[in-house]
């Protein structure tokens, strides 16, 4: 579905991305780990095109991504970081939010059914459709936002830090219900998190990013007998290692 080779990318002086290449097939979850300022959030905005890279090349399901990204981004959902819902709209327009304006609008009875579907789907009752973001827990927006990157029943799907601000347990039902809704729906699916029990519930294969480049790719079942010093040093959580722990 994703195909990127030699994607570099500087801001002035600052080399942000070094010569990535990376590929995601067709059903497949890849997490991408390292530090912070490695690249990860830029990895994902040149893919989008919202940053243009410097140099490389990136296909989106076989073809040039300036060609297809508009049919791609119909094909796309996102869970961010903060669950970015709209505070002035209530749950369910949030959910349907792409079914109600857009290339893909909906009647909205219609949009209203998706969404009602949806959050049953994260386990959230129709009781939530009318409440705003700010009278939903952490946890409950979180699972919100997850409904309405899966609105459009898309065929990639990326999560920025899915697990950010939950305690262990609503941490454990988001990484269930992304495991759960990548494999139902074989959707490709790239994960950012520095959460290694997120990392260990919903990869299928790992990517490290360190300085812009990728330091080391493997099957989520190598991750841990690699003796990849800057995969062991980070899996574990170690100061010392060719990753420095004061940037």
């Amino acid at each position: 579905m994703i195909e990127i080779s030699g994607l570099s990318k500087s801001f002035g002086a600052k080399q942000v991305l070094r010569g990535v290449d990376l590929s995601v097939a067709r059903g497949e979850s890849l997490v991408v780990i390292g530090g912070s300022g490695t690249g990860k959030s830029v990895l994902l905005k040149c893919i989008l095109g919202l940053i243009r890279p410097d140099a490389g090349k990136i296909l989106l399901n076989g073809a040039p991504a300036e060609a297809t990204r508009e049919a791609f981004l119909a094909q796309f959902g996102m869970l961010f970081q903060g669950g970015a819902l709209f505070d002035s709209l209530p749950i369910w327009q949030n959910v349907a939010f792409r079914l109600l304006r857009g290339s893909l609008k909906r009647p909205r009875a219609e949009a209203r059914a998706v969404a009602l579907e949806k959050l049953a789907r994260v386990g959230l009752g129709p009781e939530t459709a009318d409440l705003f973001p700010a009278e939903l827990s952490g946890g409950m927006q979180k699972r919100a936002a997850l409904a309405r990157a899966i609105a459009t029943d898309p065929k990639v799907i990326f999560f920025d830090e899915p697990t950010t601000g939950l305690d262990p347990i609503m941490a454990g039902v988001i990484n269930d219900l992304i495991r759960g809704i990548v494999t139902e729906m074989g959707a490709s699916a790239i994960t950012i998190t520095h959460d290694m029990i997120s990392v260990r519930a919903i990869a299928d294969r790992v990517l490290l990013l360190h300085e812009g480049r990728v330091q080391w790719q493997g099957a989520i079942s190598e991750m841990d007998v690699t003796s990849n010093a800057y995969v062991q040093q980070f899996i574990h959580g170690r100061p010392e290692g060719p990753i420095a722990a004061l940037r």
